[in-house]
């Protein structure tokens, strides 16, 4: 692997932060970080950084909003959160490669661990090289990673993608500089699209099969959290996110819950106070 090779890092979340560490092992760290701006959090709404900005932050790396004056061979973009213009993605030597968590075509879009843990049997990762359409270009390298359980926890499946989806574009990253990878068309007629979720998409149904909720409650995992409203004993209508559960003969059983304005507990235990 050349180490001299100079690029642009596009990432925003835990994936990229994942991305990121297997390519600094590797010895390969960005000239500089693009990535989104600091988000208020939490009840008090404090503005807090991402973990790709923090992670850049530790090691003394450029955080830019333009790149203009920055050189570099490539850009290399893993969960940024944004469409980047067509403009920027031509504009290095190399291009923009993309790592992408799943078997594209399918699951093109903002959402393709989540959607893969509620409906598939399978996933993995795909390095692509950027176009102006989302998810669309040429793919370079691609891999289908096998889990020992499946499906299961959002940040059991994202880590594991993320390391393998890494290892994957260092083993072609100077292959592809040097002109010896091969790109092949994605086939728009097995192309399917995930959409952005929304807070509302991790209510529970008890009408819904007890493995539907129970995929429901691992894709869910990081936000928005699957939920569903109980009615305490005083009458009044709560909110209580489902941590952990698991299928018993067919039935879906909860382990642990955080009910609305209480710290996590067992089921048991939330059961306890409100009978």
């Amino acid at each position: 692997m050349k180490k001299e090779i100079r690029f642009v890092f596009f990432g925003s979340s835990s994936f990229s932060v994942e991305v990121l560490d297997v390519l600094e092992t590797n010895e390969l760290s960005p000239v500089a970080v693009v990535t989104l701006p600091d988000k208020p959090k939490g009840r008090k709404l404090i503005l807090t950084e991402n973990p790709v900005k923090t992670w850049a932050k530790e090691r003394n790396i450029k955080v830019v909003e333009n790149i203009e004056g920055i050189k570099a061979d490539i850009f290399i973009v893993a969960s940024y959160g944004k469409i980047l213009p067509k403009d920027l993605i031509f504009t290095p030597k190399f291009k923009t490669l993309n790592i992408h968590p799943s078997l594209l075509p399918k699951l093109r879009g903002p959402a393709p661990i989540q959607d893969a843990i509620l409906n598939e049997t399978e996933t993995g990762v795909t390095i692509m090289l950027l176009d102006e359409k989302m998810d669309h270009g040429p793919i370079l390298a691609q891999k289908k990673v096998s889990f020992s359980k499946w499906p299961d926890k959002y940040t059991v499946i994202e880590k594991t993608l993320a390391q393998v989806g890494a290892e994957l574009l260092i083993e072609i990253l100077s292959k592809w500089l040097e002109g010896k990878v091969e790109e092949k068309p994605q086939d728009e007629s097995r192309a399917t699209f995930t959409h952005m979720i929304k807070k509302e998409d991790g209510l529970i149904d008890f009408n819904d099969s007890a493995e539907t909720n129970l995929r429901k409650i691992y894709a869910y995992e990081v936000w928005p959290e699957a939920y569903f409203f109980f009615d305490r004993k005083d009458g009044k209508k709560i909110r209580v996110i489902v941590k952990e559960a698991e299928i018993v003969t067919d039935e879906i059983h909860f382990l642990s819950v955080i009910p609305e304005g209480k710290r996590e507990m067992s089921w048991e235990d939330f059961l306890r106070g409100n009978r």
